[in-house]
């Protein structure tokens, strides 16, 4: 299994960024190849959009879904309602199909593509927006992520990274140049990214771990409703 070129649907929606693409990969060191790739920056229709995009990529790349041997999509760490479109989507696809479906962290995508692209690049820091004035960060040297995702209030992740080597910080631009240190590209996952950070699963054919979303605290209507129970108003 590992010598054969797999075509591969990736899909993200732990962004404001809907992320849709195909890539193939083959074997150990024959890299990614990314047939086709939308990214839309709208994170207010996730679920209009994202099913469009997966027509159209698939449409672009010449593939046809009998083609496809397997999905990945990230699990972010993301705000609850736009990743659960994401992953919902990838899901029901693999169910359709009798796919495969791998989830990875949607941060690893984004660091990916830093280190790819900048091999110079040693210590990375990936941020993205996590609303109630929070950010989702996670710290990557030489490739590797540094523990679990965080979900943190950005001054607070300043101080705590002040004294640490960073090279760049990456994901998004308003909160990654809160920090005195150079700002990457690298805003959203890639399809390359999201598709490497499952490349060991997919070229050994393992058995896809359930899909769990990072969401890092509970969601909004969650919080809601226990509010609504103890007659609190804001």
């Amino acid at each position: 299994m590992g010598g054969i070129v797999k075509r591969i649907l990736a899909i993200d929606t732990a962004t404001d960024a809907v992320v849709a693409g195909v890539a193939t990969l083959g074997a150990e060191g024959a890299g990614i190849d990314t047939r086709a790739e939308r990214r839309v920056a709208d994170g207010r229709r996730h679920a209009e959009i994202l099913t469009t995009l997966i027509g159209e990529v698939l449409t672009e790349s010449g593939t046809a879904r009998a083609d496809l041997d397997a999905v990945v999509v990230g699990c972010g760490p993301g705000p609850f309602t736009g990743l659960r479109v994401g992953m919902a989507t990838g899901a029901a696809f693999g169910d359709a199909l009798g796919l495969p479906v791998y989830g990875v962290c949607s941060l690893d995508a984004v660091a990916w593509q830093v280190f790819s692209e900048r091999p110079t690049v040693r210590s990375v820091l990936v941020v993205t927006d996590a609303r109630r004035r929070e950010i989702y960060w996670a710290r990557y040297v030489d490739g590797r992520r540094l523990g679990e995702p965080q979900v943190t209030a950005p001054a607070q992740v300043v101080d705590e990274m002040s004294a640490e080597s960073i090279d760049l910080v990456v994901g998004s631009p308003v909160h990654a140049a809160m920090f005195d240190r150079a700002v990457g590209d690298a805003s959203t996952p890639s399809v390359a990214g999201l598709v490497a950070s499952a490349a060991d699963d997919l070229r050994s054919g393992a058995t896809p771990r359930p899909l769990v979303p990072l969401y890092l605290r509970r969601p909004d209507a969650v919080e809601s409703a226990k509010r609504k129970r103890l007659g609190v108003v804001r």
